[in-house]
């Protein structure tokens, strides 16, 4: 077992290398008396890559990672669908390099290769296992994603000196109840979205948080958000930009047919309920970009999950830096 597996716990704040490894092994050690810490920078370090197998021209880049990784004799293991990519579609040899199918084992970090939604793919197989994830950002914003593959050496040269920081994002769930009692969940680290089907009108959702009636809404969809997914598909709909660590959710609603419908932000200790209504008598539930159908027997229960989502970053990226450069505040995009 990783040394960092932590569950059921919030830490919702950003923890220096070595504080975040003393709280992870505490807790753990409360459990094993007999868990010995390991000085990180005199053992061998296990990761698991996830990729996105969209990104062909970027083989390069994947292969300075695993090159980076090769001379620091760690362990390698790949996700198979991103390993048969590469050794089939772009002939790469992966000496070494273990392959897992879903779920990966003895891994101290992960390690996520492409954009925002891979990073966010990876967030949820990792799921109440905790390992740290460093996101390499393939893809073109990379809001999460946030190290450079010029940056890897760097990266992976300041983990082994545990000179880097935790940032620990809350994640929300989604429980489905059919009418049959039967249940199925759900975890994102962006957001819930409850849709309608593209072939549909509008959708009525009647929303109670811990227990009380709000309001219906009439809408093409309704999405509760982290901070972390706030300046993601909640933005693009009105919603506002929320901070991390603030301990909150917001609902906002997708082209409401009242003006009046307005983003609600909240505690994330709260309860949501949805209901909802169809004229075609089903519709969507989206947990970070993966949909399933839905029926109107089904009622959802939203809440935030019993653990966070472990990011690595370099001791020197902060939320507003990363927020103004991605958001381009203050640039100058004239031309001439």
């Amino acid at each position: 077992m990783s040394a960092f597996r932590q569950k059921s716990v919030y830490l919702q704040t950003y923890l220096p290398a070595q504080s975040y490894k003393n709280i992870c092994n505490g807790r753990i050690n409360s459990v094993r008396k007999d868990k010995k810490t390991t000085n990180m920078s005199l053992q061998k370090l296990n990761f698991a890559i996830f990729g996105n197998i969209y990104q062909a021209d970027k083989s390069a880049g994947i292969q300075q990672v695993l090159h980076s990784l090769k001379e620091r004799m760690a362990g390698v293991s790949m996700e198979k669908t991103f390993y048969d990519f590469l050794v089939k579609t772009r002939g790469l040899r992966l000496d070494g390099v273990s392959v897992f199918d879903g779920n990966y084992e003895n891994a101290d970090f992960v390690i996520s290769m492409g954009g925002d939604g891979t990073l966010l793919r990876s967030a949820y197989c990792v799921g109440d296992r905790c390992t740290p994830i460093i996101g390499v950002n393939m893809g073109r914003l990379g809001f999460l994603a946030g190290v450079s593959v010029e940056e890897i050496d760097e990266v992976l040269d300041n983990i082994y000196k545990e000179e880097y920081i935790v940032d620990c994002l809350a994640m929300v769930q989604v429980e489905t109840t059919r009418g049959d009692g039967t249940e199925t969940q759900e975890c994102a680290l962006n957001e819930i979205a409850v849709l309608k089907r593209d072939n549909a009108s509008m959708i009525s959702i009647r929303t109670s948080i811990n227990g009380e009636y709000i309001v219906t809404y009439h809408a093409d969809g309704l999405i509760i958000s982290t901070p972390t997914g706030s300046t993601a598909y909640s933005l693009s709909n009105g919603g506002p930009i929320i901070v991390p660590h603030t301990g909150t959710l917001c609902i906002t609603p997708v082209a409401p047919h009242s003006l009046t419908a307005r983003p609600i932000v909240m505690s994330d200790n709260a309860v949501i309920t949805l209901e909802v209504e169809s004229r075609s008598h089903n519709f969507l539930v989206a947990a970070d970009g993966r949909s399933t159908k839905c029926d109107e027997s089904q009622v959802l229960t939203i809440r935030r999950t019993p653990y966070d989502a472990h990011i690595v970053k370099p001791q020197s990226m902060t939320y507003f830096s990363t927020l103004r450069k991605k958001m381009m505040w203050g640039a100058d995009t004239r031309k001439g």
